[in-house]
């Protein structure tokens, strides 16, 4: 799979840009802040809908725009798509896809796979939970793209019933209170559970492939594992002290139906301090993904060279398992290190470099050229504001 033409209107320092791209190695090159990152931003929005960068889309619109455009020509095989994707501040998203009529962004989940390494990956290890149920959902939403709408009901669930639970603070709970969050806990409970069991199945076929990687970026003398740390076996703060984790194990062998029930149970259990604390706290938005070498927890106990290992190991481990969820030629995921090479060591360079030039299209942004290895020499693009130049080969 690869992007054969990108073009962009008013995202980010962009007006309006076209880029025609080819399969295999490709490099921007150009200072920090002339616009290299917001090219291969925009395509990694293509395949994530979302940015690596910021938590909502406003930021990705140019000023004085009321909407950015994201279009791109992506062949998978001998297979050509178009889609586009319309960006605005304030309304929901759209897309077209071949020209067609518009259509809801997350339809359009899946058409593209891209997997984005970049330093903000870091903070995959070293940041709060949320950073790491962002990008297991973010997985989850390529393999099975209709969970794209899983994760957005319970969120506008999970909205509505802290809305609720905000104005029952403090006050005590009536009858008719009760029957209202039972509605609540009723609703959260059963997409919750789709969402919480989607995530479970995710994490047990990527582990394999983040031991893997994690091999073969090391010295291969720690192994790599991550647990799932669900609320619904015992608490999880996103300020974890490195206590060892809750094991969900138990929740991965049970139905959907199971879970619910479970989810159900936990959230009677807690209704005192939900109603006191005005907060849902049981549910998928409050779990953790514990991720450990050996039997240490890498956040906290990890050396940065470790956490780096670790952090570039989640992106190539999810790159094997899309890999191997698609093996029809030409199905590959495009991959996308953004500035990541002037953040490791010379050996992580050659190492990570060695497994990721087999890939069907690489792009790869640098603000020095010396630091991308020599396995990725490519096609170079020399960007400036604005714009940006071929530096013949």
């Amino acid at each position: 799979m690869y992007v054969q033409h990108l073009s962009l209107t008013d995202f980010r320092s962009y007006s309006q840009l076209e880029v025609a791209l080819e399969p295999g190695v490709t490099v921007f090159v150009g200072q920090n802040g002339v616009g290299k990152t917001n090219i291969v931003e925009a395509i990694g929005f293509l395949g994530s809908l979302s940015s690596h960068r910021v938590s909502s889309d406003k930021p990705l619109i140019a000023f004085d725009a009321e909407r950015a455009l994201v279009r791109g020509r992506l062949v998978r095989g001998s297979q050509a798509t178009s889609v586009e994707l319309e960006i605005n501040g304030e309304r929901a998203n759209r897309a077209r896809i071949n020209r067609a009529n518009p259509v809801r962004a997350r339809d359009a989940a899946g058409i593209l796979r891209t997997v984005l390494f970049a330093p903000e990956d870091l903070a995959l290890v070293k940041g709060d939970p949320s950073n790491r149920r962002r990008f297991l959902d973010e997985l989850m939403v390529q393999l099975v793209p209709h969970h794209a709408g899983t994760r957005a009901d319970y969120e506008r669930v999970l909205k509505q019933r802290n809305a609720l639970l905000k104005s029952l603070r403090g006050r005590r709970l009536t009858d008719a209170h009760e029957a209202t969050l039972e509605v609540w806990d009723q609703h959260l409970a059963a997409v919750g559970s789709q969402l919480l069991h989607a995530r479970l199945a995710v994490l047990t076929r990527l582990l394999p492939h983040i031991q893997k990687a994690y091999r073969e970026l090391t010295d291969g003398s720690k192994v790599a594992t991550a647990a799932y740390r669900s609320s619904l076996v015992g608490p999880v703060s996103d300020d974890d002290d490195g206590q060892a984790p809750s094991s969900a194990e138990d929740l991965g062998t049970l139905s959907i139906e199971h879970i619910t029930e479970r989810f159900l149970t936990t959230i009677r259990e807690q209704r005192r301090r939900e109603t006191e604390r005005g907060i849902s706290l049981v549910g998928p938005h409050r779990d953790e993904v514990e991720l450990m070498l050996g039997r240490a927890l890498v956040k906290g106990y990890a050396s940065h060279g470790e956490t780096w290992s670790m952090a570039l190991a989640l992106r190539l481990g999810s790159y094997y398992l899309l890999t191997d969820d698609d093996q029809t030629p030409g199905s590959t995921p495009v991959l996308i290190l953004d500035d990541v090479f002037a953040e490791l060591d010379t050996d992580r360079r050659e190492r990570l470099a060695s497994v990721v030039v087999g890939a069907e299209q690489v792009l790869v942004t640098a603000a020095v050229g010396a630091d991308v290895p020599a396995a990725l020499a490519g096609r170079q693009f020399e960007v400036v504001p604005g714009g940006f130049s071929e530096v013949p080969a």
